[in-house]
């Protein structure tokens, strides 16, 4: 969050989630920490650095047979050159708009939590 905005990132078209807006991130590849691999993600899909803070959220996701691990942290952007590599468009959105966008299924339930604390501020910063 900066400013009281949310970066979120539109998906390229394809596939069951094309199109649909999200948080930067990705999956851990083996032997990265959470950490690791969230700056790596943004150096992969937006070409940007980031200084990674504390872990916001905590929960899981599932899509079929399978469970997904989501996490969301405090991050920093060491930059604002952004290069898209994944993505159509990268956006600044306010707590209010970020409820009314096309979010994957698993980022709308980081968003809900997301925003639950920005309401309860002192649960965020």
């Amino acid at each position: 969050m900066e400013g009281g905005h949310f970066l979120v990132a539109r998906r390229n078209p394809g596939g069951s989630q094309g199109g649909k807006w999200e948080f930067p991130g990705g999956k851990l590849e083996p032997g990265e920490t959470a950490e690791q691999a969230l700056a790596r993600e943004f150096a992969e899909e937006l070409s940007i650095p980031v200084a990674v803070g504390r872990r916001l959220f905590e929960g899981s996701f599932r899509n079929g047979a399978k469970t997904y691990r989501l996490e969301a942290w405090q991050t920093t952007l060491l930059g604002r050159d952004f290069r898209l590599t994944e993505h159509q468009e990268i956006r600044w959105v306010a707590p209010d708009q970020l409820r009314n966008l096309d979010l994957s299924d698993s980022d709308r339930q980081v968003a809900e939590a997301l925003l639950k604390a920005v309401e309860s501020p002192s649960s965020y910063r």
